[in-house]
């Protein structure tokens, strides 16, 4: 048998040229991978944040409904002191300071003074997990401050701040409006 010499044209630049294509595919593939990673994240984060803002509007609309039960806002308002309590229809507050007058700061919760509020249904830490959802953190909370006669001058006004947690302690949202009851105005239930 005798050998066929090799044509002189051939140097192997098929073989770098496919491992180099080889090569970036891989980096390709490698950084696709990990930004699915960093899209779960995200969307994890999102979920929470959502969860956190639930949570809050859930209280803050609470305490809007508070104000209209049994003429609580007939109450009028007090120098309200530290500490906190769970909300009913017929326990509440109405401080005559905004939580900054009084000295809080609305970025560091728990507040020193507050409402919770607990929703129908919420899951909290140490509670087992329904359809799938982690539990919260811990329960919502609100503050009313009456801001004195509303802008149009038919009713008062009540500035709400309220918070929430998602399922972590570092997962907060803070909401606040401003809620006007006019005089006479009656709940019959259709809140």
């Amino acid at each position: 048998m005798s050998q066929r010499p090799l044509p002189s044209s051939q140097r192997g630049a098929a073989l770098v040229i496919s491992i180099l294509l080889l090569l970036i595919i891989t980096i390709l593939a490698v950084s696709m991978f990990r930004s699915f990673g960093t899209q779960q994240k995200i969307a994890g984060n999102v979920r929470e944040k959502e969860r956190a803002l639930h949570a809050s509007e859930s209280a803050q609309q609470y305490a809007e409904w508070w104000l209209l039960q049994n003429n609580n806002t007939a109450i009028g308002s007090t120098q309200c002191a530290a500490g906190s309590q769970a909300a009913s229809p017929t326990q509440g507050q109405i401080c005559n300071q905004t939580p900054q007058q009084a000295g809080m700061n609305l970025v560091v919760v728990p507040w020193v003074t507050q409402i919770t509020y607990t929703p129908q249904n919420m899951v909290l830490i140490g509670q087992p997990a329904v359809a799938g959802n982690p539990p919260y953190f811990n329960t919502p909370a609100f503050y009313i401050a009456d801001r004195g006669v509303a802008a149009d001058g038919s009713g008062e006004a009540y500035q709400i701040d309220a918070y929430g947690y998602g399922s972590a302690a570092n997962t907060v949202a803070v909401v606040e409006s401003v809620y006007e009851v006019q005089q006479g105005v009656v709940n019959r239930g259709a809140l």
